[in-house]
């Protein structure tokens, strides 16, 4: 039989001793500073010292009874969450009663389930059970255990019984223990970003990567065969080893209209909105789009650390063309709390709106057009994006849209998060 490293533990003198029935046997039980015996006592044995084999306490077997060998107990009060007066009570009862006894409510673990396990001691004795409750709730009490709280429940799990199930199996086991709880479940209302090709929606999504990000996944994705951590860092190497820029037809509509630097660029109107969009084409190694911050152990700031979930944009990131030791130390700024925007080839605007064109698109006229893709087949001339972690292949101009508190989700907005700082192995 396996037996449980905390029976070696030293279980303290003895502050109470009395006589109990578990079942129809008479116990000689003791209470320490640490744990609640019982011994049976049998008519050759009125000690019952002689009986020293300790059993297991399960849902089962909450006596410790091992068939017909009935051994000693020891219950740690470490695993007692609860101890109330047992009594009789007619039917709609609700206070008073002949006393019967204790009731030990415990906690067992079996594998990764905990169940609780109710030890009845049975004594019709006031005074003895009054003693024996405010001692065990006095030694409860200074255990090192919450007294308050603070309890998320996913109103969508178990069938959308979650919450009947809390209030019917979990709540009451609070109380007993006397725990307060708090289960205020927050309801937050965060932005969300639509993405659309040749105006037919494709896909919602909190964030994007095209380029970078969506060639290391592409890569992660074609070697699902590895390990998951050992597959993003060869993603994430092989990437950067073999990185290049993409000529792309970017266009954006800024947050402030009103230009903050001294460069012109050029401009098309919105025919929805009517808002001038501003054009920055040219040589991009990644762009991203956060309407979230993006946190991760990596990126303990997130990836867009200024990004907020309500307020009605996203964070545009543009990478220009750098060289492979400038990209490589741009990466490994989100571990550090240096803003990004300190290198000269990074620069991050907030937008409601992003179009993306790469000038290798199946039917884009213009720079570096591939001949292959006007086939008509469109795998050929599509780029690979990051949307929420999955793979998207897009063969067209991508439109981006943030649209205000679209969707509700529970939790709350997080403004600093301290985590610790994990480093990549590829890097």
């Amino acid at each position: 039989m396996k037996t449980d490293k905390r029976e070696h533990e030293e279980p303290g003198s003895v502050l109470l001793r009395g006589i109990f029935k578990l079942g129809k046997i008479s116990h000689d039980v003791l209470l320490t500073s640490t744990s609640v015996s019982w011994t049976p006592i049998t008519p050759d044995n009125p000690t019952g010292y002689r009986l020293v084999t300790m059993a297991a306490i399960s849902p089962d077997n909450p006596t410790g009874e091992q068939g017909s060998e009935r051994g000693s107990h020891r219950v740690w009060l470490r695993d007692v969450f609860a101890v109330k007066v047992k009594r009789r009570r007619a039917a709609g009862q609700q206070t008073g009663g002949a006393v019967l006894g204790l009731c030990l409510f415990c906690s067992h673990r079996t594998g990764n389930t905990l169940q609780e396990v109710r030890t009845h001691l049975l004594n019709t004795s006031l005074s003895l059970c009054h003693t024996w409750v405010t001692q065990l709730t006095q030694l409860l009490t200074v255990l090192p255990r919450p007294k308050q709280l603070k309890v998320f429940i996913n109103p969508g799990s178990h069938k959308k019984q979650s919450v009947l199930i809390y209030r019917e199996h979990i709540a009451p086991l609070f109380r007993m223990a006397d725990i307060h709880t708090d289960i205020t479940s927050h309801l937050q209302q965060v932005d969300m970003c639509s993405f659309s090709s040749l105006g037919r929606l494709l896909t919602f999504g909190f964030s994007a990567m095209f380029g970078f990000g969506g060639r290391s996944l592409a890569l992660a994705e074609r070697n699902r065969w590895m390990p998951p951590s050992q597959r993003r860092d060869y993603a994430l190497a092989k990437t950067v080893a073999s990185l290049r820029p993409e000529e792309c037809h970017l266009s954006f509509l800024p947050v402030n209209q009103k230009h903050k630097s001294g460069k012109r660029r050029s401009k098309e109107q919105d025919a929805a909105t009517g808002l001038s969009w501003e054009t920055k084409p040219g040589v991009y190694l990644s762009i991203s789009i956060m309407s979230i911050p993006g946190l991760s152990p990596h990126a303990p700031r997130g990836l867009a650390p200024n990004t907020r979930l309500t307020n009605g944009s996203a964070e545009l990131i543009t990478v220009g063309n750098a060289s492979r030791s400038e990209f490589i130390r741009h990466l490994k700024r989100y571990s550090c709390p240096d803003e990004q925007s300190s290198l000269s080839f990074v620069e991050t605007r907030s937008v409601t709106a992003v179009k993306l064109r790469p000038y290798g698109l199946v039917g884009c006229p213009g720079k570096g057009e591939k001949e292959e893709a006007t086939s008509g087949d469109d795998s050929e001339g599509s780029f690979p994006w990051n949307i929420d972690g999955e793979l998207v292949e897009m063969a067209h101009e991508v439109v981006v849209r943030v649209h205000s508190r679209l969707i509700s989700l529970y939790g709350e907005d997080v403004e600093k998060v301290d985590s610790p700082v994990m480093s990549c192995s590829c890097i």
